[in-house]
């Protein structure tokens, strides 16, 4: 079975644009990532649309609550055929919990998001008192607690978690630019990089979806990460 190790971000909520990016990706070569704006404003409709077209689907929703208010979102989500799903790490061992129990049902993975690629050292100092790296470190060793299925993390987070994950454990990575440009995430790498540092799936946006050519910028990329 083909797993394609590039995740496309749908990053419009416009439903047109969305089918419009769509048309233009090819199963083959990238699962789809959908996001809480796509989804709030698409429905489960939109995701069984991407799962007829023969994408697996990434949902996003970096989902953080009390335990049985996320396991019981998750179950509803049943039916959806959703393979990867977003929690937040800080939400503590009991969530992480009550989130893979209610995964096994409906036959997704749990997939924990530690510090957002947004976040500098100076803004994890200002809402945890510790550099990003250290606030990290604590995320990942609940992670690896907890068994569960797979992290995100910047990058430049890769080398830690080899130190502290299994290496089954999945690790899926934003923050993939093909060159070093300025953007919304502050730790980034080329996606030929990522990979060789352990990373799992590369979550990419704007480099594809932005593109002038979108067919040919995901080829561009699945060429790259097996160079």
């Amino acid at each position: 079975m083909i797993d394609p190790k590039i995740i496309v971000a749908i990053d419009t909520y416009d439903y047109k644009k969305a089918i419009a990016l769509l048309d233009q990706l090819n199963p083959e070569l990238c699962k789809v990532k959908i996001g809480s704006v796509v989804f709030n404003a698409l429905g489960k409709d939109f995701l069984r649309l991407v799962d007829q077209r023969g994408f697996k689907i990434f949902l996003d929703l970096k989902l953080h609550d009390i335990p049985n208010t996320v396991q019981e979102t998750i179950l509803g989500f049943g039916g959806c055929n959703i393979e990867l799903l977003t929690i937040h790490l800080s939400g503590g061992k009991k969530m992480i919990t009550s989130a893979m129990a209610a995964a096994k049902i409906i036959k997704t993975k749990i997939i924990g998001v530690s510090v957002l690629t947004s976040l500098n050292d100076e803004d994890t100092t200002a809402l945890f008192q510790s550099t990003t790296s250290d606030q990290v470190a604590r995320l990942f060793k609940l992670a690896s607690e907890t068994a569960i299925d797979g992290i995100v993390c910047s990058p430049l987070e890769l080398d830690l978690a080899a130190n502290i994950l299994s290496s089954e454990m999945l690790k899926i990575t934003p923050g993939i630019r093909d060159i070093s440009v300025s953007d919304d995430q502050s730790r980034t790498m080329t996606a030929n990089e990522a990979i060789k540092l352990g990373a799992s799936y590369l979550v990419i946006g704007r480099p594809i979806s932005k593109a002038p050519n979108v067919a040919e910028a995901l080829k561009y990329f699945d060429q790259s990460i097996n160079e």
